[in-house]
């Protein structure tokens, strides 16, 4: 009976976490910001991941309340915690771009939530997670590479731009000017200034 009893509880704490974030994205397409981050904040409070992550957006962008990355961040790492990919990849980005490297293990948990992001389809990770690699102290121009392959197949046109300087370069594969020129025009087909001028060149 026990059992029951908490089991009912969490299906009512989830009922109603469900319910607060669904008011606070109706609330936000009405352009009632401040209701919408009390509903998303008390969702949030209550351990529901989708809400932590609107929080998070909220701090980002200044909606409903104050402007604060570091509580963004906060909010985005709650959520990806939980396996929430774009959480994963806000609070990967915030991090790497915001914090000294120096923090080796926030920095490693960085990079694994941007992996964790990339393998689920998030674009932006996987477009972010090849730059890293590629630029990073020790390159790793292959694993690099694939990633950026990941996110120009999901239509990322800076990515397959990049794509095209890789095998311009023969960074992270043999050298190959065809096959670089065609990842230039497909890119710069999907509007991409840079490819236009690599293919000028």
């Amino acid at each position: 009976l026990e059992e029951a009893a908490f089991q009912l509880q969490q299906i009512f704490r989830i009922d109603i976490s469900i319910a607060l974030n669904i008011l606070g994205i109706e609330s936000m397409r009405a352009g009632h910001y401040r209701i919408a981050y009390t509903c998303f904040k008390l969702a949030a409070d209550r351990g529901y991941s989708k809400a932590q992550f609107n929080v998070g957006l909220c701090y980002e962008h200044g909606r409903g309340t104050e402007k604060d990355l570091e509580k963004a961040a906060f909010y985005y790492y709650q959520a990806a915690s939980s396996c929430h990919p774009m959480a994963q990849y806000r609070y990967a980005r915030y991090f790497l771009c915001h914090r000294p490297e120096n923090e080796w293990d926030r920095h490693q948990k960085a990079v694994a939530f941007l992996e964790q992001a990339a393998m689920a389809g998030i674009t932006e990770a996987q477009a972010c997670l090849g730059v890293f690699y590629m630029r990073g102290l020790q390159p790793k121009e292959k694993r690099g590479l694939k990633y950026l392959l990941l996110a120009a197949k999901n239509g990322d046109a800076q990515s397959r731009y990049r794509v095209g300087v890789c095998y311009e370069k023969g960074l992270g594969v043999q050298q190959n000017l065809a096959e670089a020129m065609r990842h230039y025009r497909q890119s710069a087909a999907a509007g991409n200034r840079n490819s236009w001028e690599r293919l000028r060149v």
